[in-house]
């Protein structure tokens, strides 16, 4: 962990699957966001680890897609989906 100019060390990156939950289901950003009603620029944020959701947050997303909030998001980077589903064999 890296320290802020607090002194508190910074919280491990937040990774998330938000472009591909996205990408899935033909949503636009801004789809998203009136969807769970937020400013479309969140989501670009959230997508980018610029920001990390509040548990609100984290649960409408949760709701609104239908998984768990651990499918969405994970402190760990997530195995790509090609991996996971072919082994990473082409």
């Amino acid at each position: 962990m890296v320290a802020k100019a607090s002194g508190r060390p910074s919280p491990p990156p937040l990774y998330n699957r938000l472009p591909v939950l996205r990408a899935e289901r033909g949503l636009s950003r801004q789809d998203l966001a009136a969807a769970i009603a937020v400013n479309y620029q969140t989501i670009g944020y959230l997508e980018r680890g610029e920001y990390a959701p509040s548990l609100d947050l984290a649960f409408r997303l949760s709701e609104f897609f239908g998984l768990p909030i651990e499918a969405i998001f994970s402190r760990t980077p997530f195995i790509p989906l090609s991996e996971e589903v072919y082994g990473g064999k082409k």
